[in-house]
């Protein structure tokens, strides 16, 4: 297979976890979240990594995962919605293929609602937040995707199947 590296890139609750672990397992790909990685060697959440180091310590851990997720084959990677803000994680990730998976603002903050473990949307408008994040974040997402998919309205798994399609054709 040509893919040995493949990132996903979007927004919060675009699904690059969940539509990135069925994907992983129908290319046959070890499956990694970074920002579980990065709990992972941490052993603290992220939410108390910017609590404690600020957003700019999260994200000098998260461009030490994605540089070194980057130099690994056979891998697929979720990363989290800020990573494509850095320069150097748009050029690590340029090592493999990048797939942006679209939400819009409305389907971001419909499936985000609940979810208490998004340290920036822990404020009295998420939408506000979520819609100015996307204008900032969406050209990026673009500038460095090989490929982009909307998610809105579909399942996860009727994302991997068009993505694995798309991937090996």
């Amino acid at each position: 297979m040509k893919h040995e590296r493949v990132f996903l890139v979007g927004p919060m609750g675009a699904g690059k976890s969940t539509i990135g672990r069925l994907l992983a397992d129908d290319l046959h790909l070890d499956f990694r979240d970074a920002d579980r990685e990065i709990e992972e060697r941490s052993g603290v959440d992220i939410p108390w990594i910017f609590d404690k180091e600020g957003e700019a310590g999260f994200r000098e851990r998260e461009t030490a995962m994605i540089e070194e997720l980057s130099l690994r084959d056979g891998v697929l990677v979720s990363t989290g919605g800020g990573v494509i803000g850095r320069p150097e994680n748009r050029q690590l990730m340029a090592r493999g293929t990048v797939i942006y998976l679209y939400a819009s603002v409305d389907e971001q903050v419909r499936r985000t609602a609940k979810d208490k473990k998004r340290p920036l949307l822990q404020n009295a408008n998420p939408r506000k937040v979520l819609k100015e994040l996307m204008a900032v974040r969406d050209p990026l997402y673009r500038e460095v995707a090989h490929i982009i998919i909307d998610t809105d309205g579909r399942t996860p798994r009727a994302v991997a199947t068009e993505l694995k399609r798309l991937l090996l054709a």
